[in-house]
């Protein structure tokens, strides 16, 4: 595989860890936004501390690349976000950082846009089982609705878009069966590490039958 210059929005999250952790191994040159992401990565990466609404910051990170990935989202307790909303990140983090990215995109000439969402969402919002869909409407109901934006904002891009959308993401690296890659919404286990999700999105960066798809990403029953 060619090398590429791949940026990632929201890259100290968990997803963001890990996306750019499976860019390196596939020898990307990786460009790491978050408002902490020089105290997070390592020489090998190229940091960019900043909000994701914040334009100026975007352009710096975004010129010259060859892709974009996002992972924005809100890593507080859902608990207590949804009883007092989230401490340190906007709630509508998701939409308007993926809007600001899309537009720095399409004024720099940047085409192929990565963006992980969540199950449950945009075309697979009808999809879930009952416990999960009181989980999300009880507890993530405003995370949901700025995740049904941002998915919005992705289908109108006139970008090389594709959206991943894994279920339940798991921190550690469990013993899971083949990742189930399904642009019908189709899944198996309701669990995914975040390892197998990064590993996949790299491999859509360069797979044209991904653009213009939603993914639904789970693993196969073991």
């Amino acid at each position: 595989m060619t090398s590429q210059k791949i940026t990632v929005i929201g890259a100290s999250g968990g997803s963001g860890r890990k996306a750019v952790e499976a860019l390196l191994e596939r020898g990307h040159q990786v460009t790491a936004v978050s408002r902490s992401a020089s105290k997070v990565f390592s020489e090998k990466v190229r940091t960019v501390d900043g909000s994701a609404l914040d334009k100026s910051v975007l352009k710096k990170a975004i010129e010259g690349q060859d892709a974009v990935i996002v992972t924005l989202g809100i890593s507080e307790n859902p608990i207590r976000v949804r009883a007092f909303g989230p401490t340190n990140t906007p709630i509508n983090i998701r939409s308007e950082g993926t809007r600001k990215v899309i537009e720095v995109m399409k004024e720099l000439g940047v085409k192929r846009l990565l963006v992980q969402t969540t199950f449950g969402s945009g075309p697979s919002k009808h999809d879930l089982g009952t416990m999960d869909s009181l989980f999300f409407s009880l507890l993530l109901k405003p995370q949901i609705l700025d995740t049904e934006k941002q998915d919005q904002y992705v289908r109108a891009s006139g970008l090389d878009w594709t959206i991943t959308q894994p279920v339940h993401l798991k921190d550690d690296d469990y013993k899971e069966g083949n990742i189930i890659a399904d642009f019908n919404s189709g899944v198996e286990r309701m669990g995914i590490s975040r390892k197998l999700v990064s590993q996949y999105t790299v491999d859509a960066l360069t797979d044209p039958k991904t653009i213009g798809k939603t993914v639904a990403l789970s693993t196969s029953n073991i």
